[in-house]
This record gives C-alpha cells, structure tokens and sequence, in this order.
C-alpha cells in the first residue's frame, strides 16, 4: 500500500480525514482506501460512484492498470474473481453498466421486510415496555388455564368443607 499511496500522492485529488483518497480522474472522482484482511493490509480497494456514463469506469480502469503496473502489483476484480486484463476491461464495464442499469430501473424497497417490526421491538425494550401483546389465541389459552385452575381449589375447598375437614 506504501508504493500506491507514493503514486497516489502524485496524481490529482484529496485525502479525507477518514483515510479514504479521492482521486481525480478528470471525467469524475474515485475513492482509493486500503483494503484489510483482518487488521492486516492486503491491498487498496478502489470505489468507482455508479453513473449512466461509461467513461468513468473505462478511465479508472485505465489508470488503475497504469498505476498498478507503476507499482508492480496486479488489479484484480472481486466480481470476475480474476486479475484484470486488457481483455477483461469490457467484461468490468459490462458488469458495471448492468450494475447501474439495476440501480435505475429497480423498484426500490420502502424498508426492508421485518425490519420494522425489529425497530419497533427494539423501541418498546429500550423504553422498559414488553415486547409486544400476546397474541389472541394464546390469551385465551391462558384464560382458560387459570380459569381451571380456580375452578379446581374453589372445588376442593368445598369438597374438604363437605366431608367436615
């Protein structure tokens, strides 16, 4: 990571207080920020903002390989699982570009199934309310539970007052 970050320092752009880099390609900004297995550093992983335009990717892509060729490492893609090529420059932009075409056309999700639910429990325990009402059914099982219960001493009290005990 030491020889990207001397390159890095050469190229346009900024680094924030967080440690992630933004780099300017001109065409558009990229983020570069260590990529960590564990607390180890394996190596930097590069953002690329997801736009309708593919002169972005083509351009990071571009200047990602020179700058890894600068500094004898490889750029590999996590999605094709694969070191990155000349050749395999079209498959990444491809993929990028169903990406963003996923992006726009998908119907988003107002909120995540269950997670109001979770929100709303975690509410009632951070607030010292329980959970949430039982629920019909086992209200009534519960009635009738206790109801038997009281029905079987008020019986033996009065069959112990009956026999003279």
């Amino acid at each position: 990571m030491a020889r990207v970050d001397a390159l890095l320092a050469a190229c346009p752009g900024t680094t924030r207080p967080d440690g992630v880099r933004e780099w300017d390609l001109g065409v558009g900004h990229i983020e570069v920020l260590p990529l960590r297995d564990g607390k180890q550093v394996v190596g930097a992983e590069l953002r690329v903002p997801l736009e309708d335009r593919e002169e972005l990717i083509r351009e990071a892509l571009t200047e990602a390989a020179g700058l890894a060729h600068k500094a004898q490492l490889q750029l590999f893609d996590p999605q094709l699982g694969e070191v990155l090529t000349g050749a395999a420059t079209e498959r990444v932009v491809e993929q990028y570009l169903r990406t963003e075409h996923y992006r726009r056309t998908a119907k988003p999700m107002e909120i995540t199934p269950g997670l109001e639910e979770a929100m709303d429990r975690a509410a009632r325990v951070d607030m010292g309310m329980p959970n949430e009402r039982m629920s019909l059914s086992s209200r009534l099982v519960l009635f009738a539970a206790g109801g038997f219960a009281i029905l079987f001493f008020v019986m033996r009290f009065l069959m112990a007052q009956l026999r003279g005990e």
